[in-house]
């Protein structure tokens, strides 16, 4: 079990062009950023330069975009970026945008990936926090007919299906099973509009820099030749037979779903203020940045109820230590031999188990009547899997003992009795110098955390 490490950038890089709604023209900057920052948007142009943090409870607006503010200063269009840097893998960025929205580019997030790819990653120390899916999760608009649905999946996966009310993208599904095929399968689908929203959106002040070459424009339901010149005129694009219905943009079609496929785009850009990646496959019914946002705020809230997560076991799996190999690293033995058996290991981190019975020799007083199992046994608990993970990386580990020098930060959640499995997940706070381990450990009972304790231990020869 080798830890992922969170990335950031390995520098700085900018991109040039005008805002979709407002038509300013726009230089957004991308720049790496320290561990466990998340993204953050900077308005550069504004007084004091403030930050908005890129969650969802800072989206005030998903009208035809993904709007975030903090007080009265607003960034719109974020959502492509977004996407970009999720699907790559990034953790942690400071962006910084000279106007109230980024630009719109080519209305795709393929400018993003190509420069993150110039540009390129760095690894960082911290690891990486995925929020991994254990149950069914959804949200409803009944509305509109909106639904997304998150499931248990190894990774993170998409499934996005959509249905129009037009005879060109009547109905379309597209799936994104790996975000390593992100830049060839959705990176470059554009942003859409239909002809009959046009006049709206132009009256509600927004496309001001809407043409041919940042989107596609579906032309399905004929106007009079009058009308359809005005409406090319104020677009600032060449005047259209009005006769000719279909797809209207320089650029023919990538994919006969292109529109779905920037549908999931927009999902992927909108799950990415969720503040954390995730595992799990979302299935998406006529998806949009309402139902988007309404989804990522809810998984903060499930996020904030589970604030560090049960590890994933499985009784079928072969241990990778057994109670023979435990105890000929431990000089523990019965009745203070507390972890059965190790799930995983890695070079920072560990998981065990112990299956607690009615038999175990401290439940005869403690309690009699209501057998609980003692809080310092517990600790000793976690602290016996923390043993296993530093011994397990010496040479001749049978030679070593590890002893408490301090236990901090102790915390009791529930009681622990006899059928309980108990799951121990310790992980290395800081490399083991001298001789010294500190450790934060964790004891689980399903997915509820029954204690918790940060401890100092040292390794010592055995005479």
């Amino acid at each position: 079990m080798e830890t992922i490490k969170q990335t950031t950038l390995k520098g700085s890089f900018s991109l040039f062009g005008k805002g979709l709604h407002t038509g300013l023209d726009l230089t957004v900057t991308f720049n790496p950023a320290p561990e466990n920052t998340g993204y953050k948007i900077q308005r550069i142009d504004v007084n004091g330069q403030p930050i908005i943090d890129a969650i969802a409870e800072n989206v005030v607006d998903t009208q035809r975009g993904t709007v975030l503010a903090k007080g009265d200063v607003r960034v719109s269009t974020v959502e492509h970026g977004m996407a970009a840097l999720y699907a790559s893998g990034i953790d942690n960025c400071l962006i910084q945008v000279n106007g109230p929205e980024f630009p719109i580019l080519d209305g795709s997030a393929a400018m993003y990936v190509q420069k993150i790819k110039e540009i390129g990653t760095v690894e960082q120390n911290a690891a990486k926090d995925y929020y991994i899916i254990r149950h069914k999760i959804e949200i409803k608009d009944d509305e509109t007919g909106s639904v997304i649905t998150i499931l248990p999946d190894d990774q993170f996966s998409l499934t996005a299906m959509c249905s129009f009310n037009s005879k060109f993208i009547n109905s379309q599904f597209a799936t994104l099973d790996n975000t390593k095929t992100f830049d060839e399968e959705i990176a470059a689908a554009r942003t859409f509009v239909f002809v009959r929203d046009i006049v709206p959106l132009l009256e509600a002040n927004l496309i001001k820099g809407g043409d041919l070459d940042n989107a596609i424009v579906i032309y399905e339901r004929e106007v009079s030749q009058e009308k359809l010149d005005r409406l090319a005129d104020v677009l600032k694009v060449p005047r259209l037979n009005a006769t000719k219905v279909g797809y209207i943009q320089h650029k023919p079609l990538m994919w006969e779903n292109e529109c779905t496929r920037h549908k999931l785009l927009d999902i992927i850009g909108d799950m990415a203020l969720i503040g954390k990646p995730i595992k799990g496959r979302i299935i998406a019914t006529r998806p949009g940045h309402t139902i988007n946002n309404k989804f990522a705020r809810l998984m903060r809230k499930e996020i904030r109820k589970h604030e560090v997560q049960a590890p994933i076991y499985n009784p079928n799996d072969e241990p990778v230590m057994d109670n023979i190999r435990i105890r000929e690293l431990l000089p523990h033995r019965y009745p203070m031999q507390l972890v059965d058996k190790i799930t995983s290991i890695g070079s920072t981190s560990i998981v065990g188990v112990k299956n607690v019975t009615a038999n175990e020799p401290f439940f005869v007083g403690h309690f009699p009547n209501e057998p609980v199992m003692p809080g310092v046994l517990m600790i000793e608990a976690m602290a016996q899997c923390g043993g296993l993970l530093v011994l397990s990386q010496l040479e001749n580990p049978e030679r070593y003992s590890t002893y408490f020098l301090k236990i901090d930060d102790v915390k009791f959640r529930q009681k622990v009795v006899p059928g309980d499995t108990l799951l121990f997940k310790v992980e290395l706070l800081s490399p083991v110098r001298h001789g010294i381990s500190s450790m934060k450990g964790y004891m689980f009972v399903g997915d509820q955390v029954v204690s918790e304790a940060t401890f100092t231990a040292q390794i010592v020869k055995n005479k």
